[in-house]
């Protein structure tokens, strides 16, 4: 089954990627993973992206952007994709249902945020549990929140979220941060910040939503409780580049190497939003990759002469 576009992901880079292509006639198949939509689907409300300015919620704008890029002609395979091999042309991308091959391939793939792991964050993701200030800090106005986390987004997203909050702790396993220097010192600066070291959380507990953190000292052992409303965890990201491994140009962290038009170091190949991006992470800046991509995934296919799949 040749296509000439195929997008991997269903995210906001992905969906926006089909809606250009589709546009540009490219009939493109996207395959959308076990879940469509990535991370806006766990995202209970969404009130910064442009064009809407009454809060809607993640799968609402997940539906809106599928329904955007299925009205220009965009197909739609609610499969996971399970291997690729990017050294020959066709491209082949291997699901657990089909195999396909394409003559260009947009990858939009994004990262996962890494989880603690502990009882509760996943009963309570979106329902005090976050994994972005940016998205959701303005739900916790005048509210007590702990941040978990040393590194810059840690205390970058807290200094974020004391515009809104009322107390932002900083929870970090060790006893220093790994922030740069002038975060850290803007960090202790901060009235409204307090940290709490060399503390693990081991459990997140509410009724409905967050109501408090259970912790453990590593050094002596000791337990507490933290009543807070909001737990922001930042301890890392993952990009879902598994499949690429040995194919794609990778940086140290495992994000796609792409230029700035979103070519990857294979001809034909895309790449767009987090699965390259580990700056912004945002539903609009994943968009603008994905526009960008899709453009760049049409002007490669009229180089290539006859684009008839």
């Amino acid at each position: 089954m040749e296509r000439q576009l195929l997008i991997i992901g269903s995210g906001p880079a992905g969906l926006t990627a089909a809606i250009y292509a589709a546009r540009a006639n490219l009939n493109p198949l996207l395959i959308t993973g076990y879940v469509v939509g990535g991370q806006i689907s766990l995202t209970y409300e969404v009130e910064n992206y442009p064009g809407f300015p009454e809060t809607l919620t993640g799968p609402q704008l997940v539906e809106l952007m599928q329904k955007q890029a299925e009205r220009f002609g965009t197909e739609m395979a609610f499969e996971q994709v399970t291997a690729v091999d990017l050294n020959t042309e066709p491209f082949t991308i291997k699901t657990d249902a089909k195999e396909y091959q394409a003559r260009a391939v947009i990858i939009a793939t994004g990262a996962t945020p890494r989880a603690l792991e502990v009882p509760g964050e996943k009963e309570f993701t979106g329902k005090g549990v976050s994994y972005c200030a940016t998205c959701d800090g303005f739900f916790f106005r005048e509210k007590d929140v702990v941040v978990v986390g040393g590194g810059d987004s840690a205390v970058e997203e807290g200094l974020f979220l004391t515009r809104f909050a009322n107390k932002v702790r900083i929870i970090h396993r060790r006893d220093e941060l790994r922030a740069d220097p002038i975060l850290q010192q803007r960090a202790f600066n901060n009235p409204k910040i307090e940290f709490i070291w060399d503390t693990l959380v081991r459990k997140i507990s509410g009724d409905g939503t967050v109501q408090a953190v259970e912790t453990e000292n590593v050094k002596n052992g000791k337990a507490a409780t933290l009543a807070t409303e909001g737990v922001f965890v930042y301890i890392g990201h993952t990009p879902n580049t598994q499949l690429f491994v040995d194919q794609l140009k990778m940086d140290e962290m495992g994000y796609l190497v792409t230029d700035q038009r979103m070519h990857t170091n294979i001809p034909g190949v895309f790449a767009a939003g987090e699965v390259s991006d580990h700056i912004f992470r945002q539903i609009v800046t994943s968009a603008g990759f994905g526009c960008m991509a899709a453009m760049e995934a049409e002007k490669y296919l009229a180089s290539l002469g006859d684009r008839k799949a």
